[in-house]
């Protein structure tokens, strides 16, 4: 997928490219997550849109849920949700730091092999 350490880096065009569909892919994952989020909360909790999606946010960004659940779905729903949140957290970070990760070690000319 990335150049090997035997090709000369990405110009800077083609990195800044390729950061930007790394971007993309990560808002399309939050914006589904967000999405799954919401209409979990407002079916299995009766929430409002706006409260769904404060819930579902807090929980993409780490900082965990507002509103506490309620009813034994909305509780099974916000434990699992809660886990798959803090997954997407991470994939998330990874989509975005992997190419400036790459273009680093790249730059230094960095073999696992030796």
């Amino acid at each position: 997928m990335y150049e090997s350490r035997k090709h000369k880096p990405l110009a800077a065009g083609a990195f800044a490219s390729r950061l930007a569909s790394h971007a993309a892919i990560a808002l399309a994952l939050l914006a589904i997550s967000l999405a799954i989020g919401m209409t979990g909360y407002m079916e299995f909790e009766n929430l409002p849109p706006m409260d769904a999606f404060l819930n579902s946010a807090m929980l993409l960004g780490g900082m965990g849920p507002v509103n506490s659940p309620m009813t034994e779905a909305g509780k099974l729903f916000a434990g699992c949700y809660a886990l798959y949140a803090g997954l997407v957290f991470i994939v998330t970070a990874a989509l975005i730091l992997t190419p400036i990760v790459h273009r680093v070690l790249h730059k230094f000319h960095w073999d696992a092999g030796r």
